[in-house]
């Protein structure tokens, strides 16, 4: 995957767009992560509708609201638009954790022409080695949504298991980021309560087997003066 983007630019989807412009920097951004190449135009009805649904697709598999950890899934915006202007707004219609090539950029087109993209809007799904593991997941996500991420994780064999199914998103919809602090609280506190419990039982148990020990000794000196007094 770094192979493909060495020695280019990559620029983040935020405030100041920052650059992702050293072979580190995108090493650790790329390595071991399925990279979607989203090809489109603003100027495309067709790419203005399917951003929404993108987005959304993209944001339940990354935001920490919605998982508790980041799938390992990266968005690349491949601007096929005619102006900065056009980029420019577009982005404001995709996810802030994704990236983009510069509009000045020569790499887009070749990365057009490299992946045979003959339609708008077009998401090639690709393996961690740089290998195509969907040519065009556009009506996939679409149709499934982030469940057809569970297909790609297994296909892509990434070594890393950390994203979480459908269920789970619905199970932690309202979690917030301060819920794993809460939980180790609540842990602690409970290991703590337990175990006073089973103090507590042990105390109880040592004291009714002491009195059961004297009296079990003091019946059976009984038994043994009243047998003697029958003889």
């Amino acid at each position: 995957m770094v192979d493909l983007f060495a020695d280019r630019v990559l620029v983040k989807n935020n405030k100041d767009q920052d650059e992702l412009d050293t072979e580190r920097e995108i090493i650790t951004r790329l390595q071991n992560r399925i990279l979607m190449l989203f090809f489109a135009s603003a100027e495309s009805d067709t790419c203005q509708r399917f951003a929404p649904t993108l987005h959304d697709f993209f944001k339940q598999l990354t935001d920490e609201f919605y998982v508790e950890r980041s799938a390992q899934l990266v968005l690349l915006y491949v601007s096929l638009d005619q102006s900065v202007e056009q980029l420019e707004n577009f982005l404001k219609e995709l996810p802030k954790k994704s990236l983009f090539l510069a509009y000045e950029d020569p790499y887009r087109r070749e990365l057009e022409t490299m992946f045979d993209v003959r339609e708008v809007p077009t998401v090639v799904v690709l393996r961690p080695d740089c290998s195509i593991l969907i040519p065009n997941a556009v009506e996939e996500i679409t149709r499934l949504g982030p469940d057809c991420y569970r297909n790609w994780h297994e296909a892509a064999e990434l070594i890393d298991r950390n994203f979480l199914t459908k269920e789970d998103f619905e199970d932690k919809s309202m979690r917030s980021f301060t819920d794993p602090v809460r939980r180790l609280k609540y842990k602690v506190e409970d290991e703590k309560k337990k175990k006073k419990e089973e103090e507590k039982k042990k105390k109880k148990q040592r004291r009714g087997w002491g009195v059961g020990g004297d009296e079990g000794e003091e019946a059976g000196a009984d038994d043994r003066d009243g047998g003697g007094s029958m003889w």
